[in-house]
């Protein structure tokens, strides 16, 4: 009840101010009409009203029980040792780089740096309203095509790494994590982990008996608090389980998860032999693909989420490729 009054005093706020700019614009109009010069004025406000629109149109998509939460996400690549390790590298600075565009706190759990570059695996806390519902659009098998940096022969390379997504649950949230099913290790931390990498062995890894589940935490100083964190990420990932068990519900929580490996990408980033980011669930494309990966993905996800709620979302399609 508490939580749908809130969605719809948001939803009387987003109205009042869209008609206090609307408004505002019909002023403007009536001054221009008058001889008055306000052109960068107007042009100024049509811009806030249309973000504004936009933002509202977007909330509204985002209607699921967990997409207000925030988001934990992890990243993995694909087979390929370096190539793909440095392509889940770019991913996690794309995604960071999102974040701060969004205004969202984020904060890396956990870092598995890579033998020669990149990393085996990143698990960030991405903190912001929306923060799951909106990256859960991005949730899936991601692909590079590059003329690769480690190859002294200049030849172009495919790479693969995955995002995985899962939202931040509650404290009393209905999962019970039994002692005796929890293995608990800890070690020394290494990485992009925070000030204490290397010194303390405060770094704590979960190991889930029954399901075999591994989560790992290394951010913070204390064995404690990391003990903590890697708890929330173990409990959001049970819960994903238990909802795919008893809803069916793979798309809503997790979003699409697939073998790490050609044919089942979501978006391919192309960089060679010329410039293209494709998303082939929606078939949106943009060619400026520094920008994407510099974390303007928006245009991505919008078109995700409004493809998805009006029903009209196609399926990857692993023959329809980029060559």
């Amino acid at each position: 009840m508490q939580q749908r009054r809130r969605r719809l005093e948001q939803d009387r706020d987003l109205i009042l101010s869209l008609k206090k700019k609307n408004d505002d614009l019909a002023v403007l109009i009536e001054w221009a009409d008058a001889g008055e010069a306000v052109d960068a004025e107007f042009a100024a406000g049509l811009d806030a009203l249309d973000l504004e629109v936009q933002a509202g149109e977007i909330k509204k998509m985002l209607g699921g029980e967990h997409d207000r939460k925030n988001a934990i996400i992890t990243i993995h690549p694909g087979a390929g040792g370096t190539e793909s390790q440095d392509w889940a590298e770019m991913l996690l600075r794309m995604y960071m780089r999102w974040a701060d565009r969004r205004g969202f706190k984020k904060e890396i759990m956990d870092y598995q740096p890579g033998e020669e570059a990149g990393l085996k695996s990143a698990t960030v806390m991405v903190t912001g309203e929306y923060a799951y519902g909106l990256l859960a659009a991005e949730a899936g098998v991601h692909r590079l095509v590059r003329i690769s940096p480690f190859d002294q022969a200049a030849r172009r390379h495919t790479s693969f790494a995955s995002l995985y997504v899962w939202p931040e649950l509650p404290e009393d949230v209905d999962i019970v994590i039994e002692d005796k099913d929890l293995r608990i290790d800890t070690y020394r931390s290494s990485g992009a982990g925070g000030q204490h990498v290397n010194v303390t062995d405060s770094a704590v890894r979960l190991t889930h008996l029954p399901t075999g589940l591994v989560v790992s935490c290394q951010n913070e100083r204390s064995q404690h608090r990391n003990k903590d964190s890697a708890m929330k990420v173990l409990k959001a990932r049970l819960y994903d389980i238990k909802m795919k068990e008893n809803q069916a519900k793979l798309d809503q929580i997790s979003g699409v998860k697939q073998a790490i490996g050609f044919g089942s990408q979501i978006r391919s980033y192309v960089l060679h032999p010329y410039q293209l980011a494709k998303d082939h669930r929606t078939k949106e494309s943009i060619g400026d693909v520094t920008r994407v990966l510099d974390g303007d993905i928006d245009t991505f996800i919008k078109s995700y989420l409004m493809k998805k709620s009006n029903g009209t979302l196609g399926q990857v399609t692993p023959d329809e490729d980029i060559d």
